[in-house]
């Protein structure tokens, strides 16, 4: 039986994942998950298709402080409260409020990019929603809650580009072992632990996955994009990666069985 290998969640869009055990989940995802984002001075987006060294930042969640650390840089904590002053936000053609404030936290990330930035919060509550499925809201992640991956898909893609790449390069939130390759793609409902989830559409992957997420760097050779288009490409675009969202609350972890409910 499949099982659940790892759990991460990007608490600011783009940056470093970090690596739970355990978590609460619900229908808009992992706590904190993607509930910051950085962004341009109109409030429009800015990710690692354009800005490759978000991914050395890493962010941290406490009880009422956000901290943000990257390297040759001195750590800034960010208490939430400073995040009181509505703003716009734009991700992709969605356009919805946020919140924005946190001065202390936008020089510095404005210094680390060098060029002028915001950091915007979703807030306790996003107005955004998925537009498959508008019951469902949405923080600022791009289309959907969560991102699935099997490890055994990821072992045959590098089995054909000839050389290991991390699954960090993809960014998912939930990574699933003991699975044959891509069987996620024929996967319509599961149960983890006592949460079911709905595999909503593959993802589409882009210029992101060639970016190294220890040191920021775009490969050279434009691996794995190069050869994920050789055999993943659709008209749809080059996919890898199932989109998914629980229907329910719940809590999940490291190591629970997951169970098949329902095939396309």
């Amino acid at each position: 039986m499949p099982t659940l290998a790892e759990i991460y969640r990007y608490p600011i869009k783009s940056t470093r994942g970090e690596l739970l055990s355990a978590s609460a989940i619900d229908s808009q995802g992992l706590p904190f998950d993607r509930a910051w984002m950085v962004a341009d001075e109109t409030g429009r987006m800015l990710t690692g298709r354009t800005e490759p060294s978000l991914v050395q930042i890493s962010a941290r969640t406490h009880i009422d402080t956000l901290t943000l650390t990257a390297p040759s840089c001195e750590d800034c904590v960010i208490p939430l409260s400073f995040f009181n002053q509505p703003a716009a936000a734009s991700v992709w053609k969605d356009e919805f409020p946020a919140f924005a404030g946190a001065n202390v936290a936008d020089a510095w990330l404005s210094t680390f990019l060098g060029k002028p930035v915001r950091l915007l919060y979703v807030g306790e509550s996003s107005a955004r929603r998925v537009r498959r499925r508008p019951d469902v809201t949405l923080s600022f992640a791009d289309a959907y809650p969560l991102l699935l991956i099997g490890q055994g898909s990821l072992d045959e893609l590098n089995r054909r580009i000839g050389r290991t790449l991390s699954m960090r390069r993809f960014r998912p939130n939930l990574v699933v072992s003991g699975a044959e390759p891509f069987a996620e793609d024929h996967w319509k409902k599961i149960r983890i632990g006592n949460v079911i989830f709905s595999i909503e559409k593959p993802c589409e992957r882009c210029v992101f996955t060639t970016v190294d997420p220890e040191n920021g760097e775009k490969s050279s050779d434009q691996e794995p994009l190069r050869t994920l288009a050789t055999f993943r490409r659709t008209p749809e675009g080059v996919l890898f990666g199932q989109n998914a969202v629980a229907e329910h609350a719940g809590e999940i972890a490291f190591g629970m069985d997951i169970e098949i409910l329902e095939m396309v």
